[in-house]
This record gives structure tokens, C-alpha cells and sequence, in this order.
């Protein structure tokens, strides 16, 4: 009961038929997801209806070309999708629905990605999504820039997200000034190996502990995928980020170990090749980076704003009376978004 399932119905009521009294022959239902009746169609050399965010990811791994697109009538838009808090406790629902709100209410087109395995669904590759991922947010944000070229463009990463979209800044350079035009980055890790230990010692560890189990489950989900990946009795066994990422996000990203990922996928010895207008908002009472680890002016290149508030925790930023708001943070980041426009 997909939104493009949903859709087809309406087009075949449109074309007066009646698809599911009528079952013509060579009409398969193969009751699936996307990914998958984009292979039966390849295998079958059918037709299929597909969403375009599933046919770039499919990348036409069989012979199957596009024959019709473009069409308002094919408009199939996702509007809203809520992440689940029970499977993704870390998730900051409240916030992304308060930037969501404001964004509407102002006017602004808002658009919230999923990094791969995130959005509820698990993505087709054996791959998943990693703190350093900056070449996905390269091919996010290349394609909102194509669909829309006359907009201005402003991208935030949130925690693992602003670790990779700072790398993103970082490595491209002067590059990265084509596809947006500011950039912000809030509670950051930027040097994942302190991060990661520190998330293994004290009150932190309920916080991994939740994590994990999430992790350990969408693991055991890519197993069964994609069989002999990895050996998830280890995986299970594992107490800590680090054992976890040395078992399967290291290996499964190309990886020597789990060393070489945090070093490697660190946004912090990057910070001085930014060249797009971008803030870099550390609280000093973050418990995922102690404030010994954070930038100062001689780290960054003269196009990153530092701003190390005493208060707001790991993405918390809880303003007002009780029990408090979160628009604090959508206002501090349109505010400096508004201010490189007008610079």
C-alpha cells in the first residue's frame, strides 16, 4: 500500500479501468517494494511505474529505460515523512517537525533526506550510511541544485549529517560554492575518535546502548540481504561504537578498521578548506565532544563561523518557559542564512 501503488490505482480509475476486477493478462502484482519490481520488471522486460528516488538509487542495473516522465499528472509528491521514534530513538523527531513547521509558515521550501537505511526501508546496496559520507551528501545536494537552480540554497546537518556535510565543504572546497550558498552544521562531532570514546564512558553509555540496538538490528536486516557480509554472533556481541564500527561499518565503507574510519571521517582537518559561507554550532555542554576537542579561530578558513554556546546539549536547544520550545534553533540558523544573503 506504497504512495506509488496508491497512485497507479488512480491512474488506471482514470483510464477507466477497474485493475483489480478486471487482472488482465500479463498484470503481475508482486506485492514488494520499489527496488525490488524494478528488478522483476528488468528480469520480465515489463513495464513498471517506479518513483524517481528509487530509480537514481536503482541506477538501471538491467536494460529498462524511462518512457514517460515529466507529466503533471504523474506529480506523486511524498509530503511529510515521520520517522518512527520507537525504531529510531536517537532521532530528533520534535526538531526536524519544528524546522518543518517554520519553513512553512515563512514560506521556505524545506526538504529533509534519509540517509540510506534511515528512512524506514532498507536501501538495495550492501552498503549503508557512515559519519563520513561525504560523497552522499555531494549527490543530494547536486540534484536539489539541478531541480532547483534559481533558488537560493541552504543546507543543515544535524550530528552525524553535520559531521558529513563539513567534510562535504571541506574536501570540494571552492567547488562546493556551485551547488549552495550557505551551510550550517549543529552538534557536530567533528573528531569522531574523541567522540566515540567519549560515548563509551559515564551516563553516555545509555545513550549507546539504545543506539546499538538499533544499529544491531538494521545489521542483522542487511545480513539477511546481503548473506556473509559480515558474523553477526560478533556483531551481537558488541558492547560499544567502536567494536560495532570495527565489524561492520569500517569493512563494509572501505575501511582498514575502525581507527582508520574516525580519522579518515573526521570533518575537523577540514574545517580550514571551506570556502561556502558556513556556522559550525558546538554547545560546550555537548555530552558527545568535550569542549577540549572543538575548533578554535586558528582551526577554520575565514569563510566558517564558530559558535560554542555554554547551554544546549546534543541538539537541544529547549528555549522558554516550561516545557519549553524548540524554535530557538530554526530562528539562529535563519538568521545567519538571511545574513549571507544580504552580505
Amino acid at each position: 500500500k506504497s504512495g506509488t501503488h496508491a497512485a497507479e490505482l488512480r491512474y488506471w480509475k482514470a483510464a477507466g479501468t477497474d485493475i483489480a476486477a478486471a487482472k488482465p493478462a500479463g498484470y503481475k502484482e508482486c506485492g514488494c517494494g520499489m527496488g525490488p519490481a524494478l528488478n522483476i520488471a528488468s528480469s520480465t522486460n515489463a513495464y513498471v511505474l517506479a518513483d524517481r528516488g528509487t530509480w537514481l538509487s536503482f541506477k538501471n542495473r538491467g536494460e529498462l529505460a524511462i518512457l514517460v516522465e515529466g507529466d503533471k499528472r504523474l506529480f506523486n509528491q511524498y509530503g511529510v515523512i515521520v520517522v518512527n521514534p520507537a525504531k529510531h530513538p536517537h532521532v530528533k523527531k520534535d526538531l526536524a517537525q519544528a524546522f518543518a513547521d517554520w519553513a512553512r509558515r515563512h514560506g521556505w521550501r524545506f526538504v529533509m533526506p534519509h540517509f540510506r537505511g534511515c528512512s524506514g526501508e532498507l536501501n538495495l546496496a550492501p552498503r549503508a550510511y557512515h559519519s563520513g559520507d561525504a560523497d552522499e551528501i555531494g549527490w543530494i545536494l547536486e540534484r536539489l541544485a539541478s531541480q532547483h537552480p534559481a533558488s537560493l540554497r541552504f543546507v543543515v546537518g544535524i550530528s552525524l549529517g553535520g559531521n558529513a556535510l563539513l567534510l562535504w565543504l571541506g574536501t570540494r572546497g571552492r567547488v562546493a560554492c556551485r551547488t549552495i550558498d550557505a551551510a550550517a552544521a549543529v552538534c557536530a562531532p567533528l573528531d569522531l575518535t574523541a567522540a566515540g570514546h567519549n560515548l563509551g564512558r559515564g551516563f553516555n553509555r545509555l545513550y549507546t546502548r539504545h543506539f546499538l540496538a538499533t544499529l544491531k538490528h538494521n545489521a542483522a536486516a542487511k545480513l539477511r540481504q546481503h548473506p556473509g557480509l559480515f558474523n553477526l554472533e560478533n556483531v551481537l556481541r558488541a558492547t560499544n561504537l567502536y567494536e560495532f564500527d570495527n565489524l561492520v561499518t569500517a569493512p563494509l565503507h572501505g575501511f582498514r578498521n575502525t581507527d582508520d574510519y574516525w580519522h579518515r571521517a573526521s570533518s575537523k582537518p577540514y574545517l580550514k578548506e571551506i570556502r561556502v559561507p558556513t556556522l559550525v554550532l558546538n554547545p560546550l555542554n555537548d555530552p558527545f565532544l568535550p569542549p577540549r576537542f572543538l575548533p578554535g579561530r586558528l582551526d577554520v578558513s575565514s569563510s566558517v563561523t564558530l559558535e560554542q554556546p555554554s547551554d544546549g546539549g546534543h541538539v537541544g536547544f529547549v528555549s522558554g518557559g516550561w516545557p519549553g520550545n524548540l524554535d530557538w534553533l530554526p530562528r539562529r540558523l535563519v538568521h545567519f542564512f538571511t545574513l549571507c544573503h544580504n552580505s
